[in-house]
């Protein structure tokens, strides 16, 4: 897959979790708001709870751990980590889950 596969799928992301957002949260799902720890805004994503138990979803809920603890005035899962990575991995978990 090339670059503009990349892209295309990113936008997909973007747009399937934009339409998400806009409405209630599915069964299954949970809202996770993502943003780095020096930006006042946090952009809200909702993802499948299944996601949850994958590595790589566990490697950003270790980074929210260490850099918010279990308290965070927030008051939801808060991943301390950009945009852009963010969508990369949820684009990775999609295209996981759609393979089994």
């Amino acid at each position: 897959m090339g670059i503009i596969g990349i892209r295309a799928m990113i936008r997909q992301v973007k747009y399937n979790v934009f339409l998400r957002t806009k409405l209630e949260v599915p069964k299954r799902h949970i809202v996770v708001y993502v943003g780095e720890r020096y930006y006042k805004k946090h952009k809200k994503f909702v993802v499948p709870i299944s996601y949850l138990e994958h590595p790589l979803f566990q490697e950003l809920l270790g980074k929210a751990e260490d850099e918010y603890g279990f308290d965070h005035p927030m008051g939801g899962l808060t991943i301390p980590c950009s945009e852009t990575t963010f969508l990369a991995i949820i684009s990775h978990l999609n295209l996981i889950s759609r393979c089994q």
